[in-house]
């Protein structure tokens, strides 16, 4: 009869090899799987990059409305300014004039997701609104108010080219 410890020596060793090929396997991946985290700075100019030569195309909620609208926001620009606070360039056509209007908005990060927090802003010739809107891998949702009505939005973002239409900057 053969002697069974060479085999259950060659198994045990097998096996560790196995093990130890395993964990060095695992290693790189596991680095990897950590140095793949997004900065605070790369996280900021991503979303520089997707607001730019931007369209938010969506609908809203209102108060007193049964149905939802359909929502455009044209954002020709935006660009870190100081702290929290971004300047987006943004056209609104209005009166039947096609205006540029710069808005510094707050952006608050929730992990690496940017979130717009306006807080009873004037915004000249619209009013007063408050809002919360959360903007992720090309989409966007929030709510809003202004004095006396409110709702939420929601939408996606294209990009569009930039445009040559006259426009009248707002001072």
């Amino acid at each position: 009869m053969p002697n069974p410890q060479p085999i259950r020596i060659l198994m045990r060793n097998t096996a560790a090899t196995l093990l130890a090929a395993f964990a060095l396997l695992a290693v790189p991946l596991v680095a990897s799987a950590q140095t793949t985290q997004p900065t605070q700075a790369d996280l900021e100019k991503q979303f520089e990059q997707e607001m730019t030569n931007a369209t938010l195309h969506g609908s809203y909620t209102a108060t007193g409305k049964d149905q939802p609208g359909a929502d455009q926001y044209t954002i020709l620009k935006v660009t870190k300014a100081d702290g929290d606070n971004w300047v987006f360039t943004a056209r609104i056509e209005f009166a039947g004039k096609n205006l540029e209007l710069p808005l510094t908005l707050p952006v608050k990060w929730a992990g690496d997701t940017p979130v717009i927090e306006v807080s009873d802003m004037w915004v000249p010739g619209l009013g007063t609104y408050t809002a919360r809107v959360v903007i992720y891998k090309g989409q966007y949702a929030g709510t809003w108010s202004g004095k006396g009505h409110g709702g939420q939005l929601w939408g996606k973002i294209e990009h569009v080219p930039a445009t040559t239409q006259p426009v009248v900057p707002v001072k």
